[in-house]
C-alpha cells in the first residue's frame, strides 16, 4: 500500500490538491482512499457531494470520508473519559465542565491515524491520500505515537502494578476515585489501535508528506518549520507543491507588484527546500469544484509523472561508524543553534527543536558510549558517540 499525507498552512489549497492528487491516482485504475483528518472538512466540498465518516465511493476506483470526531471519540475514549469526568467530579467541577475537560485536544486527529493504520492492514484499498489538518494540528498528531509509545513502555506497566497494590489500601482512606482494570483495558486497547502507526507513517517506501505553500512570506516560513519538524520525527518529504501561482497570461499591470513578489518568494522556495521536487499549480480563474475539473487539475499538477511514485528519497536520520566513533546524523534543516537542545539518558538520545521534543530509542551498538559532540553541518546534526577513555 501508498499513503500519501497533504498538509500545510490553513487555506493554502491543500484539500483540493489532496482531492486531485486522489482522482488522478484513481483514474488509473488504482483503488483509493481520500480520507481528510481536518475537523474543519471540506472533502465533500470539492466533489459537490455529501459526505460521511464511512468511506463512500465518489468515482470510479475513488473512495472518500470525513471522519466524524464524536464518533470516534466514542469508539475509543469513553471508558477512559468517564473515569476522568469521575475524577474531575470528585474535585468539585461541575458536569459539563468535567465531560469538556476529559477530552484531550487533538483526539480527533489522533483516532485518524489509527484508521490509517486499519486502512493499511485491511482495507481493500491500494494508495490512501490523507488531506490532514493545518500544520501546527498535524505536527502533534504525528508526534503523538512516539509519545504513546513511551509511555506504555516505561510508565504503564510500573502505574498498573503499584495501583494494583495500592487500590485495596486506598479505598480504605480517600474517596478520590481509583481507575480500575477495566480503565487500564480501555488504554491498552486504546495503545493497540496505535501500536504500529509510527512504523508505518516513517516507512519511506510506504508513505510520504508532501508540503502545500503559496508564494507568500509567512506560508514560507511556516512550511520551513514544518520540513524542519516532520524531519525530526523521522517523516519523509518527497514533493512541495506551490499552488496559486500567477499564470503568465495575466498581463494587466495592476499585477505587475505581485509577478515581482511571487518571483521573490518563488526563488525563495526553490532555495529553502531544494532537492526536493517543486510542483507548480497556477491559479485558476474559476473554483476547482467536481471530478472533472479537478482531474484537469491534477493532470496540469503532475503531467507525466505518476503520482503515486515515491517523487524523492532522502533519510531524516542515518548512522554511520567513522574510525572507533558512531556518527547519529539527522536532517534537521532551518534549525539555528539556540533552538537546539540534545541529552542522552541511558538507552535514550532527547532531541528538542523549539517546541518539540523527540526521544530517540538508541540502537545496541551505542549503548556502551556516550555523546561527546554534536556539531550542526549544513541542514544536519551530527551526534558524536565514543567510548570513555580510561586513564
Amino acid at each position: 500500500m501508498r499513503i500519501i499525507l497533504f498538509t500545510g498552512k490553513g487555506g493554502v489549497g491543500k484539500t483540493t490538491i489532496a482531492s486531485a492528487t486522489a482522482l488522478s491516482i484513481a483514474s488509473s485504475g488504482t483503488k483509493t482512499l481520500l480520507m481528510s483528518t481536518d475537523p474543519a472538512h471540506s472533502l465533500g466540498d470539492c466533489f459537490d457531494i455529501d459526505l460521511g465518516p464511512r468511506p463512500t465511493e465518489v468515482a470510479p476506483n475513488l473512495w472518500a470520508e470525513q471522519i466524524d470526531p464524536q464518533q470516534r471519540l466514542e469508539e475509543n475514549w469513553r471508558e477512559i473519559q468517564q473515569h476522568a469526568i469521575a475524577v474531575l467530579n470528585w474535585a468539585g467541577l461541575a458536569e459539563v465542565e468535567a465531560e469538556e475537560l476529559a477530552v484531550i485536544p487533538g483526539l480527533d486527529e489522533l483516532f485518524a491515524l489509527a484508521d490509517v493504520k486499519s486502512h493499511h492492514d485491511e482495507g481493500p484499498w491500494d494508495v490512501v491520500i490523507v488531506d490532514c489538518a493545518p500544520t501546527g494540528e498535524t505536527l502533534r498528531l504525528l508526534s503523538l505515537p512516539d509519545i504513546i509509545q513511551w509511555y506504555m513502555e516505561r510508565i504503564f506497566p510500573v502505574e498498573r502494578r503499584v495501583m494494583g497494590a495500592l487500590r485495596p489500601v486506598a479505598r480504605r482512606v480517600t474517596s478520590l476515585p481509583l481507575p480500575d482494570d477495566s480503565v487500564y483495558e480501555a488504554v491498552r486497547r486504546f495503545y493497540d489501535r496505535l501500536d504500529g502507526v509510527r512504523q508505518i507513517l516513517t516507512d519511506g517506501d510506504v508513505t510520504s508528506v508532501r508540503l502545500v505553500v503559496n508564494p507568500e512570506r509567512m506560508v514560507i516560513a511556516e512550511a520551513r518549520r514544518t520540513f524542519t519538524y516532520l524531519n525530526l520525527f523521522g517523516y519523509r518529504v518527497d514533493a512541495v507543491v506551490v499552488n496559486r501561482i500567477l499564470p503568465e497570461e495575466i498581463t494587466d499591470p495592476y499585477f505587475d507588484r505581485w509577478k515581482e513578489i511571487q518571483k521573490d518568494h518563488l526563488d525563495a522556495i526553490q532555495a529553502s527546500f531544494s532537492p526536493l521536487p517543486l510542483l507548480p499549480a497556477r491559479l485558476r480563474d474559476d473554483e476547482i469544484v467536481g471530478a472533472d475539473r479537478l482531474l484537469e487539475f491534477g493532470s496540469e499538477l503532475y503531467g507525466q509523472q505518476d503520482p503515486a511514485t515515491v517523487l524523492f528519497t532522502d533519510d531524516p536520520m542515518t548512522i554511520k561508524k567513522r574510525g572507533d566513533a558512531y556518527i547519529l546524523s539527522l536532517r534537521l534543516p532551518f534549525t539555528r543553534r539556540e533552538d537546539l537542545d540534545l541529552s542522552q539518558k541511558a538507552d535514550e538520545l532527547f532531541v528538542r527543536v523549539g517546541p518539540y521534543r523527540r526521544t530517540i530509542m538508541l540502537p545496541r551498538a551505542l549503548l556502551a558510549r556516550g555523546v561527546t559532540s554534536a556539531h550542526l553541518v549544513g541542514d544536519r546534526v551530527d551526534v558524536v558517540f565514543e567510548r570513555e577513555s580510561v586513564v
